[in-house]
């Protein structure tokens, strides 16, 4: 089920999309199914008459995953770390679909991330690896962003990943995806960055929730973005960056500097 966050005209509503790619619709549901479950009223749109948004602003937390696949820690010159490097993004971060990735002012050096995204549904702590299917709501596409230059030269990286737009979700939740073998891949401007797969990470989905979820106490609609393949690079202002994975679909964003 692929559940969208979406405006017609003014207040933000909850769908469900249905339909082959060109000709979908979505059925809105009633109030908000992190709480309310997945009611379809009578209510229909075309996918196309719809503005998607993120979907989901967390309310609490993104967390990131750093090197969590050996050739992008490699590009980078990094070792692969013990155990997973996690890190926070504020939910301020957060932007959609088709959203502007508006370059911060103190970076001259921002890159995409493509990367797999977990959605929390439910209040979790410590969580063991077979139970963690029961407290994932579902998946969506992510770009951690992230300004290079001030990764490297602050002491913690808030600035460098945490700063506005730098996180876009999208285009919707899929619930029912198995994560073991996912294509994930990222194109600027139309051209192929990135193409790897969820089988290449270090610390599979299960695992990462699992840890995470020791560090963290986990809410639903909190984020967390697995880590990103080998071939990352940086953007500039006027391009774009589309992040496609296997299973879900793909998110797009224009990036902008003001």
């Amino acid at each position: 089920m692929r559940i969208a966050r979406f405006v017609v005209d003014s207040d933000p509503l909850y769908g469900v999309v249905e339909g082959e790619s060109g000709s979908e619709e979505i059925t809105v549901i009633h109030g908000d199914p992190f709480f309310n479950g997945v009611e379809r009223t009578h209510v229909k749109h075309k996918l196309e008459d719809v503005r998607l948004l993120a979907p989901i602003i967390p309310r609490s937390k993104v967390i990131g995953v750093g090197r969590n696949f050996v050739e992008h820690a490699a590009e980078l010159g990094n070792e692969v770390p013990a155990q997973p490097l996690l890190f926070l993004k504020p939910n301020t971060a957060v932007v959609g679909p088709n959203d502007p990735i508006v370059l911060p002012e103190f970076s001259e050096e921002v890159s995409f991330e493509a990367e797999l995204c977990v959605v929390i549904g439910r209040i979790c702590k410590d969580v063991p690896e077979e139970r963690v299917d029961d407290v994932i709501f579902g998946y969506t596409c992510g770009n951690d962003l992230t300004a290079r230059d001030v990764q490297k030269t602050d002491l913690q990286w808030a600035r460098a990943k945490g700063f506005d737009t730098s996180a876009p979700l999208g285009p919707w939740i899929e619930t029912e995806l198995d994560t073991e073998d996912l294509q994930i891949q990222g194109r600027l401007n139309g051209e192929l960055r990135q193409d790897g797969s969820t089988s290449q990470m270090i610390h599979g989905v299960r695992e990462l929730v699992s840890i995470v979820s020791r560090a963290f106490t986990l809410l639903p609609g909190d984020v967390i973005m697995t880590g990103t393949p080998a071939g990352v690079g940086l953007v500039q202002a006027g391009d774009r960056y589309e992040v496609e994975i296997e299973g879900i679909g793909r998110l797009s964003n224009p990036v902008v500097r003001r």
